[in-house]
């Protein structure tokens, strides 16, 4: 069920806020969460890459919150991202939600934002007034979709130039191609993504899945033969990461079964 926005609020936006849409499940038992990233090259956000997300995850049995992050560039997405972690765990009591299961989703620049939160979060501060602040930001899972993960040779220029400005340092362009911030504390990774996407190579996926390999952080990778870009749910043999995510979010005890 759909449920009022909520403002994120981040304590240093210099923007207009960002927004956290929820869609609620009723359960007897506390459950996960998923919180949705749209893609959009940073430039826009695509619809079907939210609300019908958001039900899918429903009909798992999952509560899931649509993130309208801020189309300014880094750090605000980011900003918007790692406050709605912290804003759903702060909450969890309040939405029924196991707060050690929160998932974060993200559709190619979605993906981006998705992965970057997962390899920059930080524990929360236990001096904050305010009670949000005091949680982690690191999600306890990523989803990524046919993300754009680098800006490198295989970059999404558009992606880059949104985040990042035109000429952004060396320094920058690394570090935000998240294939270099990887971390043995980085949350465990579905990834899935085609062949032959011509907008957001898939060398992107196989960057991160190494990434991950070499760290050591548990990750499931699917790479299907061929499928356009934004596919969203799916339209062919690619539809089937649905059912193969759902699983594997099961595999993460994300429904409490005790």
């Amino acid at each position: 069920m759909r449920q009022t926005p909520i403002e994120l609020n981040v304590s240093n936006q210099n923007t207009q806020s960002g927004i956290l849409i929820p869609y609620l499940v009723e359960s007897e038992e506390p459950r996960g969460a998923v919180i949705v990233c749209p893609g959009g090259a940073y430039e826009h956000l695509a619809p079907h890459e939210g609300e019908p997300i958001a039900r899918w995850a429903n009909s798992l049995g999952y509560s899931a919150f649509v993130l309208h992050y801020r189309l300014a560039q880094h750090p605000a997405p980011l900003e918007d991202a790692q406050r709605a972690v912290q804003l759903v765990r702060a909450k969890a009591s309040e939405f029924n939600i196991l707060p050690d299961k929160i998932a974060i989703l993200g559709f190619s620049a979605g993906g981006h934002l998705a992965a970057s939160a997962g390899t920059f979060f930080t524990s929360g501060d236990s001096t904050a007034k305010d009670p949000i602040e005091r949680c982690s930001s690191r999600p306890d899972a990523m989803i990524l979709c046919y993300p754009v993960i680098s800006f490198g040779p295989y970059g999404h220029r558009g992606s880059m130039v949104n985040l990042l400005g035109g000429e952004p340092s060396e320094d920058l362009r690394e570090r935000l191609s998240l294939e270099n911030s990887v971390t043995k504390e980085t949350p465990p990774c579905f990834i899935w993504h085609t062949a032959d996407d011509e907008a957001v190579p898939v060398e992107n996926s196989l960057l991160f899945a190494r990434a991950l390999r070499e760290k050591k952080v548990p990750f499931a990778l699917h790479i299907y033969p061929e499928g356009r870009h934004g596919l969203g749910l799916g339209e062919g043999l690619e539809a089937s990461w649905t059912e193969l995510c759902g699983k594997w979010l099961g595999s993460l005890g994300f429904i409490n079964r005790e």
